[in-house]
């Protein structure tokens, strides 16, 4: 037995309720004015610390799936957790890559210590993994690949930075990607004999990535820009 669409139809139209929090904060950040160098730095500093916990994640929620071997949601969920992690390992080396082409040495990146926003995003992942269910992973997923860079956006940060275009190979390549993966996800949750405690795990956990996400971005947004003169 699996779930009705409806839970992907419901868990969608939760998120189209709120996730103009993230867009209206993803647009203060990429505003066009003298600090979007610095703050496209800042950003993939941030995206770093997010995106290396991101195959972690997935591999720790796979074998807690493995250890509930009665559940009949954790066999197929472990089986998409395992693929996608593979299709996302390495993506925060991207990150990185581009960093070195904007300027930014990547020990800035992999030295610097995630910050309570960055940590409240991606930990409470970690606890509703090992504490509730795995599936709670679904909803994170769900907001971030649902979030993705508008197809565009890195052609306009190329020229409105002045930076080279290799420092936005992340933002245009999560941009191709990220809607099939959505895609893909929907579908797996379409399948997922849910049951009434697991889907409300989603949908809160979904909530908790908007509103953390939103909160990222605004502190981004937020830096004061660099006097001129200084590097952005």
């Amino acid at each position: 037995m699996s779930t009705s669409p409806s839970t992907v139809a419901r868990l969608r139209l939760e998120l189209s309720l709120v996730e103009p929090v993230v867009r209206a904060a993803a647009a203060r950040m990429w505003r066009s004015d003298a600090g979007l160098p610095g703050r496209y730095r800042r950003y993939l500093c941030a995206m770093h610390q997010v995106i290396r916990a991101s195959v972690p994640l997935m591999e720790r929620a796979a074998a807690r799936c493995e250890a509930l071997p009665h559940d009949p949601v954790a066999p197929p969920l472990a089986r998409y957790l395992r693929a996608h992690a593979e299709e996302e390992r390495g993506h925060d080396d991207w990150l990185l890559t581009d960093a070195a082409a904007s300027g930014t040495a990547p020990g800035e990146l992999t030295d610097a210590a995630a910050p309570a926003h960055v940590a409240a995003l991606v930990g409470a992942q970690y606890y509703w993994i090992e504490h509730s269910h795995p599936v709670a992973l679904l909803g994170y997923i769900a907001v971030l690949e649902g979030n993705a860079p508008a197809p565009g956006l890195a052609g306009r940060l190329a020229r409105e930075t002045g930076l080279s275009p290799a420092a936005f190979e992340t933002v245009r390549l999560h941009a191709e990607l990220d809607d099939g993966h959505s895609a893909d996800l929907d579908l797996l949750i379409g399948r997922l004999p849910l049951d009434a405690g697991q889907r409300s795990l989603v949908a809160v956990s979904a909530l908790h990535t908007v509103a953390a996400l939103a909160e990222l971005f605004d502190r981004i947004a937020a830096t004061a820009p660099t006097p001129i003169g200084e590097r952005p």
